[in-house]
């Protein structure tokens, strides 16, 4: 087996291959032949799934200068070193089926991924620095044991297909609305209780899957005719201990997203003192200021200024800004393209 696999990466350096096949080679460590010497810097795809790999060099960008997808796929990778962020060229990075506890902030440096695959792992967490990726446009991140994803998410501006698939996320942050070229959201199987209000707003998403999520009894309007996935089947979980403001209709009782502080009514003639200021605060700097990430902790209050630069969601009719209030109605589901998907 070794001096089949020295002869596989023997002919790939005398004939600069382009792709290498180490699959199913019950590898525990990188070959040394792949790492000394030179003659692997044509190497773009390097394929090294169901190994036994636990780890990943310091100097494969140093030796593998021009990789443009790795493909490590069931191994027992536990971490991945600071090194990984020195691969600029790397568009493709498949770790799934691994033993990940932690991503190093470095996964922020790779600047040309395009589409990063972490299922079935121990994730709890993903570093913020995930947002720095532009140009990524797939993220899976099924079966690890996430309870939120990072706000700076959001700044992926690129991501079209989102997959956090049998976590244990209670909510998602509302910032995730502001993906603009999300095309596919997929939420099974988990946790959840309510959804921001906005998601669904923009009209590049299409495709939202929130099947298994016992706790989830409604959905934001502006999903009504996007939702694929809804069957509110799967294990009992325990709800939140944070407490949820919720809109009851006969027997049915929704749960609203924490960040609303009261639900108002058509009849209502005034608003409460801080929506009032936010919204005079939220016209005053959009008419002076193209973009509000630019304003600065210094001008405000970390929690207003972060209200206003994510409102907590928009009315249906006049695109007005709320921050506080949200004015909730029940649809029956046989008003919407969801009644054939929940026959029987």
């Amino acid at each position: 087996m070794a001096s089949e696999l020295c002869q596989t990466i023997s002919v790939a350096k005398l004939e600069r291959h382009k792709n290498l096949f180490l699959n199913y080679r019950n590898l525990n460590h990188f070959p040394l032949e792949l790492l000394k010497d030179e003659g692997l810097q044509y190497l773009e795809r390097l394929y090294m799934k169901r190994n036994s790999l636990t780890t990943l060099p310091e100097n494969l960008a140093q030796k593998l200068p021009n990789l443009v997808e790795l493909y490590l796929h069931s191994n027992n990778i536990v971490f991945v070193p600071e090194a990984i962020g020195s691969l600029v060229k790397l568009q493709s990075l498949d770790l799934s089926d691994n033993a990940l506890e932690i991503i190093c902030p470095d996964i922020g440096r790779l600047r040309s991924l395009r589409h990063l695959r972490l299922t079935n792992n121990r994730l709890k967490y993903l570093p913020p620095e995930i947002g720095k990726l532009k140009e990524l446009q797939t993220l899976d991140l099924s079966t690890n044991h996430l309870v939120t994803l990072p706000e700076k998410l959001h700044l992926c501006q690129s991501l079209r297909y989102l997959t956090v698939d049998r976590n244990f996320l209670c909510s998602i942050p509302r910032h995730l609305c502001q993906l603009a070229s999300l095309n596919e959201l997929s939420m099974a199987g988990n946790r959840l209780a309510s959804l921001p209000l906005d998601l669904g707003r923009s009209r590049e998403l299409q495709y939202v899957y929130v099947d298994n999520n016992i706790q989830l009894k409604g959905l934001p309007s502006y999903l009504y005719n996007k939702v694929i996935g809804c069957s509110g089947c799967g294990s009992p979980v325990p709800i939140s201990e944070t407490k949820l403001l919720s809109f009851t209709s006969g027997p049915l009782s929704v749960h609203l997203p924490a960040e609303v502080k009261s639900i108002g009514l058509s009849t209502d003639s005034v608003l409460p003192l801080q929506e009032l200021a936010l919204r005079s605060l939220h016209a005053a700097f959009c008419s002076v200021l193209p973009d509000l990430s630019c304003l600065s902790h210094i001008s405000l209050p970390r929690s207003l200024l972060e209200l206003l630069q994510c409102p907590l969601g928009h009315c249906h009719r006049c695109s007005q800004s709320m921050f506080t209030i949200v004015y909730p109605k029940l649809f029956p589901l046989r008003e919407t393209p969801m009644a054939g998907l929940h026959q029987g």
